[in-house]
């Protein structure tokens, strides 16, 4: 998030960060979005029905003209009815290279199977987890002696890279499919 706030501060970005949502109550992103002058709400989700949950986060996205949802950090899987509310509209980025290794634990994984180059995948959300057409990838080596640890920070690095330049992507007509 951090990453395309700074990419939309540029006069030549062509999107604008309009709105900041969390469902964690003093999460960082939205002291972040407030101290950038960015819009930030909070849409608790903590013993509140998914479909409770996502009608109320729909309406703080509707209630502020959102027309592309970009997901980060966010660790909660979409329902398909969301999906198909906001229909080749969100935005997500993954730390593989998908569709290897879909899901948590990416870099534990992408170890354990003996992967010589991992990375990480923008693409357009689907009801399936991590599924959708890529609109960007960005490749790491795993080099002798990673750890989790270690990948992962050379994995965020390209993260904090690619989403921006997938976001202006999208926003310049990148042609989507409705698979």
């Amino acid at each position: 998030m951090a990453a395309l706030i700074a990419a939309a501060a540029e006069p030549d970005f062509p999107a604008e960060i309009a709105l900041v949502v969390s469902n964690q109550a003093g999460a960082p992103a939205l002291q972040r979005a407030a101290a950038a002058g960015i819009a930030a709400v909070t849409v608790a989700s903590a013993g509140i029905a998914k479909a409770a949950f996502e009608a109320a986060l729909s309406a703080e996205l509707e209630a502020a003209r959102i027309d592309l949802v970009c997901l980060a950090g966010f660790m909660r899987v979409l329902s398909p009815e969301f999906v198909e509310r906001w229909p080749d509209r969100v935005v997500n980025i993954h730390p593989s290279l998908l569709p290897a290794f879909p899901g948590l634990d990416t870099h534990e994984r992408a170890l354990a199977a003996g992967a010589t180059l991992h990375g990480c995948t923008v693409h357009l959300v689907r009801a399936a987890v991590d599924d959708g057409p890529i609109i960007a990838q960005a490749a790491v080596a795993v080099v002798p002696g990673d750890t989790p640890e270690s990948l992962a920070e050379r994995v965020l690095a390209e993260e904090h890279r690619l989403y921006p330049l997938a976001l202006a992507l999208v926003c310049r007509g990148f042609p989507t499919s409705p698979t």
